[in-house]
């Protein structure tokens, strides 16, 4: 067995952990749109980056604090997406779900291509909040204030959409309105602004994490592209279209690649694809999923 000291242990759990939110809050917009919406969402990576680069530019070009950015960017981008289901994602809703699949794969390639064009592959840095600075003492590790503020928001922000979906009649409007939209239509309910503005929602929570990782990762045009890929394996592991499986599968396994750092890092990148296989292989639904 591996000497390791409990402190590293813990350590890279906390370091996991700060991962893990990231995997939450993305996952979670995922599962969002194609629970309620039935669309794989493609260019999720894409507007993640767009949150990034958004809060960087508004503080360039328009004096926008940080502070500000957590609010202003998850809307503008929000209203972003909800132009897109609009204009786009409405035009294929009964088709076949490769052609939504393709159609947001294909816009991904657009906005990272142009982002690429203008900004290179080097991108923007981006300075968190002077009142985040500084490190927390957490016993076995010191931990930077900012990423503590990362989990703090994360958590609690993954919290309430859940509740908002799965506890409040709004939530159950959305159910309804995906499985019998006839019906709910029948009884007075705007379905297809509730589709809109559920795909906004998606959206906007992928921002928001773009804006909270801006201070911790370069901001470039590709930054999203490789989350994406985890983001996916997440929602296959905690289910399809299932929000509380996204939270805390995200979380799990963020923590898990954090360890796997410590006792085998080999395999630290494809930790989560192979737990993702395991899944597949004994509960193909996913672990919080429903069985066809």
């Amino acid at each position: 067995m591996l000497d390791i000291p409990i402190p590293v242990l813990l350590g890279q759990v906390t370091v996991g952990l700060v991962n893990g939110c990231f995997y939450a809050m993305l996952s979670l917009g995922l599962a969002i749109i194609f629970g309620l919406l039935n669309v794989i969402n493609f260019a999720h990576g894409a507007v993640y980056m767009m949150g990034a680069f958004a809060a960087c530019l508004a503080a360039r070009w328009l004096g926008i604090n940080y502070w500000m950015a957590l609010i202003v960017v998850p809307l503008v981008v929000g209203a972003f997406g909800m132009l897109v289901e609009r204009l786009l994602l409405r035009r294929l809703a009964g088709l076949d779900h490769l052609y939504s699949l393709l159609l947001t794969f294909g816009l991904a390639l657009v906005l990272e291509g142009v982002f690429l064009d203008i900004y290179g592959s080097a991108g923007l840095s981006y300075s968190g909040p002077p009142q985040l600075n500084g490190l927390v003492d957490l016993g076995f590790t010191r931990l930077p204030l900012y990423r503590a503020w990362v989990v703090a928001v994360s958590l609690a922000v993954c919290i309430g959409i859940w509740l908002l979906i799965e506890r409040t009649s709004l939530g159950a409007n959305l159910r309804a309105g995906t499985e019998n939209p006839r019906l709910v239509q029948a009884l007075g309910i705007n379905v297809p602004m509730m589709v809109t503005l559920t795909y906004g929602l998606g959206v906007g929570l992928a921002a928001l994490a773009g804006v909270l990782a801006a201070p911790i990762y370069q901001v470039q045009p590709l930054m999203g592209s490789n989350l994406l890929i985890i983001a996916f394996a997440v929602v296959v592991i905690g289910g399809l279209g299932s929000t509380l499986g996204a939270i805390l599968t995200g979380l799990a396994l963020g923590v898990v690649e954090g360890l796997s750092k410590v006792f085998y890092p080999e395999i630290s990148s494809t930790t989560v694809f192979i737990i993702m296989a395991l899944v597949l292989l004994l509960r193909p639904a996913g672990l919080f999923g429903r069985e066809a």
